[in-house]
């Protein structure tokens, strides 16, 4: 397969959705891209909508159910808090990444999910401190670059403020600039959560996130002024991409509190000591997974009970069959969707059966919903070298974003389950 661009920069913007299409799109930097690029409006992510999920789909263009990240985390009931998909080893098969670097292409990763101790020359990976014992330095450079990061760090490390944002992507930002200046990588991954980030805590429409937005039209104008002067521009192929929407919630659902009055679960110094039912999130879906197969008849009545009072806030209960079919682990035994304005926590509640399971919580904007629900899609768009100008495509899938990167890089992504976009290719 001939290789068509030089430098292939991929920029995620975590959380950017269908609906900030008309906003972005008369901003200064988004609006000039905008210009040349080729696009698409409405693209259907993965189930469940979550970040890592998504991020393992965009770079093998495979379901979860086949690359193997079916979550943020790890299911681990004994911890308080679970590790995430953090590393490599947890996606199954070939990746975007690996097969550039056969091919010995050059590849930069910053803060691209579930790339730790991947072989990527140029990797801060995105993980966090989840001992007492670690520090976040230590933790990045044993599973990252260490020369790498350590230059970054002593360069940068000053802007970040822990992970709060807009902090964390402003040193992010400054860490990809550098990298393209003095490294020039034949692939840049680059995840920013800022727009995420203000969602979560704010809600979808507020303040905070459209100047979340604003601010990534900056970073990209800067993006975009450093191709320039480094004379990259014109063998450069840049994409701008979301991973999934995000929907207004303020009600929880406290699932487990229900498994623990039932006796499924039980609880010892606060966490899950024992189990044979139990809810795993993905926030506006959940897992569940059955270790004593001969409950599953009765949990599933109870599910199906529960679900029929709508202020329970359950759309749809899914089977093992159903939930595999739409490309979710199947090694769960259902999941659930839950209704518009609802997600799903794994947090045990003091609860009385029949009520007290749901608990009304502050407006905040969650996502790992089914993507075929309203108004819930992602963006992709992409300008440069090997791209026709101003093709419009009316709808694509995620699974479609690998395989042609891929294609421009002129290496073949043979398990993946999307498409090549020929049609956006000279």
């Amino acid at each position: 397969m001939k290789r068509k661009t030089k430098h292939l920069i991929v920029i995620s913007f975590d959380g950017l959705s269908t609906l900030d299409f008309d906003y972005i799109s008369h901003l200064p930097h988004f609006q000039s891209f905008l210009q040349k690029a080729s696009y698409c409006k409405k693209v259907t992510s993965i189930y469940p909508t979550l970040t890592y999920p998504a991020h393992a789909s965009i770079i093998t263009g495979r379901y979860p159910k086949d690359h193997g990240i079916v979550s943020n985390t790890l299911l681990q009931p004994h911890r308080k808090k679970p590790d995430w998909y953090w590393q490599r080893k947890y996606i199954k098969g070939e990746t975007l990444y690996d097969q550039a670097i056969d091919q010995g292409l050059k590849v930069a990763a910053l803060l691209w999910p579930v790339t730790a101790k991947s072989r990527i020359q140029c990797n801060m990976p995105e993980i966090i401190v989840n001992r007492p014992w670690q520090t976040q330095l230590s933790v990045s450079l044993l599973n990252g670059t260490a020369r790498y990061q350590y230059k970054l760090n002593k360069m940068f490390g000053h802007i970040r403020k822990g992970i709060s944002q807009p902090e964390l992507d402003h040193f992010t930002q400054q860490s990809l600039l550098y990298t393209l200046k003095e490294y020039k990588p034949d692939l840049t991954l680059v995840h920013f959560t800022d727009l995420d980030t203000q969602r979560h805590g704010y809600g979808f429409y507020s303040t905070q996130a459209k100047e979340a937005l604003e601010r990534h039209d900056q970073r990209l104008g800067e993006i975009m002024k450093t191709l320039q002067k480094e004379k990259m521009d014109e063998e450069s192929t840049l994409i701008l991409l979301g991973d999934h929407g995000s929907i207004d919630t303020n009600k929880i659902i406290y699932l487990n509190s229900l498994f623990q009055q039932k006796g499924y679960l039980h609880i010892k110094d606060g966490i899950i000591n024992k189990w044979e039912v139990i809810a795993k999130t993905c926030d506006g879906s959940t897992y569940i997974y059955i270790k004593n197969k001969q409950r599953k008849k009765e949990v599933e009545k109870l599910l199906h009970d529960v679900a029929e009072d709508q202020k329970n806030g359950i759309e749809t209960v899914y089977s093992r069959e159903e939930a595999e079919s739409l490309g979710a682990d199947p090694h769960c035994a259902f999941m659930l969707e839950a209704s518009v304005g609802y997600y799903f926590s794994d947090q045990i509640r003091e609860v009385q059966w029949g009520k007290g399971f749901v608990e009304k919580g502050s407006m905040t904007a969650n996502h790992g919903y089914s993507p075929y629900k309203p108004d819930y899609t992602t963006v992709f768009m992409i300008s440069g070298q090997g791209i026709k100008p101003n093709v419009v495509l009316d709808q694509m899938s995620l699974l479609d974003e690998g395989p042609t990167m891929a294609a421009l890089l002129g290496v073949n992504l043979q398990q993946a389950e999307g498409r090549i976009i020929e049609e956006i290719l000279t």
